[in-house]
């Protein structure tokens, strides 16, 4: 099983498992559905480079 989490430029963290996207979840804190993400990065303007972290 190969497991990524990738922090999306100016969005979430994406979890993907197997290369499949699994679960979005907040990185700008002002999700109304933590620890999900519910698009509110958009809306506040959230910015932030992109990286990736891979498990094995």
């Amino acid at each position: 099983m190969q497991i990524k989490i990738i922090a999306s430029e100016n969005g979430p963290y994406l979890v993907e498992v197997d290369g499949r996207v699994r679960y979005a979840l907040c990185r700008c804190g002002g999700s109304n559905n933590k620890p999900f993400c519910d698009g509110t990065h958009k809306r506040v303007g959230f910015k932030a480079s992109q990286h990736v972290i891979e498990l094995q």
